[in-house]
């Protein structure tokens, strides 16, 4: 069942004829317990379509229906049931962090108040924090209280912006997998943009990507991954590195070098020639990786577009 329905989605900045076009007739849909990635360069257009989806700016053309209701005409109702975490929003600097979470419960039906700010807390570690003033608290620390803000009405839908941005790398797979969880024991319906391509495939079971406000791809990571052709050879060159940019250079085949290690880009199928060719001229290599295509790689590939 489709949660959310984004139906020719327009928002232009400045006159009609002349303004800026930020995103262009998008049209997209998200199920019950899905997570879907809104993916993009820089300018593409992402965040004014999250900005839209939560009712902060008015789009000058388009739909967006949240349960089959209009969020122009059922927007406090809407609101009720969706939540969020952006990474250009901050709560009141002045208030500690036990203020600012008590005060955010009150815009929300909780049954019990009390024990749902203790399960957040101690969800999101936040028991070192409470008293502390916002603008006092790291990044790392701002993205957890953000974090537990947007859990705080038990959301249908959440929309979260660089939800592991600034994090540890611990707290940053903790978290992961507590969306995980949310998603499979309350069919949470997420939208996720992040810059950490990994985390994308790991997590998202769709993607979206926007470029120059309008939606270029929409399929799932493994799918858009084999849309790019080129692999990355990695290997340990013992003997023969030099040789070994010689055959990159005369095949104008991109490279880098990382210590003695060689990164090579190149068709999977050009592979096993082109390691026979560095035999017969005697390079010798103690380690050999291939990557094939990823998510990153496709991001490159429409950064690219942009320019």
């Amino acid at each position: 069942m489709d949660i959310l329905q984004v139906k020719n989605l327009t928002k232009r900045f400045g006159p009609a004829d002349s303004g800026f076009l930020a995103v262009d007739n998008v049209s997209f849909s998200l199920k019950e317990g899905e997570i879907l990635g809104l993916l993009g360069p820089n300018g593409a257009g992402k965040t004014t379509t999250i900005q839209m989806l939560l009712g902060v700016l008015t789009p000058t053309a388009g739909d967006i229906f949240y349960f089959g209701k209009n969020l122009k005409t059922a927007r406090e109702e809407i609101l009720t049931e969706i939540n969020f975490s952006l990474t250009d929003v901050n709560l009141p600097w002045d208030l500690t962090v036990k203020e600012n979470l008590t005060f955010l419960s009150y815009l929300y039906q909780i049954d019990d108040r009390k024990k749902r700010l203790n399960k957040l807390i101690d969800i999101f570690n936040l028991y070192q924090l409470l008293d502390l003033q916002i603008q006092d608290l790291s990044a790392g620390q701002r993205t957890r209280v953000n974090l537990a803000k947007a859990f705080i009405n038990f959301p249908r839908v959440l929309l979260l912006d660089e939800p592991t941005a600034s994090l540890d790398p611990d707290i940053a797979n903790y978290i992961r997998q507590f969306i995980l969880n949310e998603r499979k024991q309350f069919k949470v319906s997420l939208i996720f943009t992040s810059h950490n391509m990994a985390e994308v495939e790991e997590i998202c079971d769709r993607v979206i990507f926007i470029n120059k406000g309008k939606i270029i791809a929409d399929d799932t990571p493994e799918n858009l991954a084999r849309t790019i052709e080129i692999s990355h050879l990695t290997l340990l060159v013992k003997d023969g590195l030099k040789r070994t940019i010689e055959e990159c250079q005369k095949n104008q085949l991109l490279y880098r070098l990382e210590g003695r290690y060689i990164i090579v880009d190149l068709k999977e199928r050009q592979i096993p020639n082109f390691l026979k060719t560095l035999i017969d001229r005697g390079v010798f290599y103690d380690e050999i990786a291939i990557d094939k295509p990823s998510l990153e790689d496709y991001f490159l590939e429409v950064a690219k577009r942009k320019k």
